[in-house]
């Protein structure tokens, strides 16, 4: 896709704009109250407002590479998802919490491949917030299991991870604790578009049709 065609695109989108004109500008005027913190993947075929269906305001959205949540670390320098963490619990007071993986994840996949590339320094550290999930799914599966299946079990097991360390953040776990925030875990199937959710009680994933 050129820059010509996102002109296009864009030109396309001017006409949505013209058509929800009120409800955009009243987002405008009275600023965002969305209704979820949405982490999601940087990965490109996965969209949250998309797969959900959701309209400009719903969602307050972090996507960085693995859909990761590093754990409360106060004394570190940078903080871009911890920032935003903070920003849509503490400020926008959301009152979900959503961590969305997929399948085909290319963090997950990385887990098991050693990375030599320089220039990937930073991917390489970030990508440790990921290992835990692989060690959980090779103890389960055993060194030897198909690599398939390996993976898929990473990318599980990783959205769990990522929810223990959303609760290391003070604010996030007080407001779990009492009630007034409510953090799920996701698994999105690229090859269908189906997602199911993490299931805290009986530890396994089922189809989120079974919350309707």
């Amino acid at each position: 896709m050129n820059l010509e065609e996102y002109a296009k695109g864009n030109k396309l989108f001017r006409a949505y704009f013209k058509n929800n004109q009120e409800s955009l500008l009243e987002l405008v005027k009275s600023g965002q109250t969305p209704k979820a913190l949405f982490i999601g993947c940087s990965d490109s075929r996965v969209i949250p407002d998309l797969i959900v269906q959701s309209d400009p305001g719903d969602l307050f959205v972090i996507r960085n590479v693995g859909n990761f949540v590093p754990p409360y670390k106060p004394d570190e320098d940078y903080h871009s998802t911890a920032s935003g963490i903070e920003y849509a619990v503490s400020v926008l007071n959301v009152k979900e919490i959503i961590i969305c993986g997929h399948t085909h994840c290319g963090a997950c996949q990385h887990l098991y491949e050693e990375i030599e590339d320089p220039s990937l320094v930073h991917t390489k550290k970030w990508l440790e917030l990921g290992k835990s999930a692989k060690t959980s799914a090779i103890l389960s599966l055993g060194v030897d299991a198909p690599k398939e299946d390996l993976l898929r079990l990473t990318e599980k097991l990783s959205v769990v991870k990522q929810i223990e360390n959303i609760l290391t953040y003070p604010h996030v776990k007080n407001r779990f604790e009492d009630g007034s925030l409510h953090i799920h875990g996701w698994y999105y199937d690229m090859e269908t578009g189906k997602i199911d959710y993490y299931n805290a009680d009986t530890y396994e994933f089922l189809p989120l049709k079974d919350l309707e």
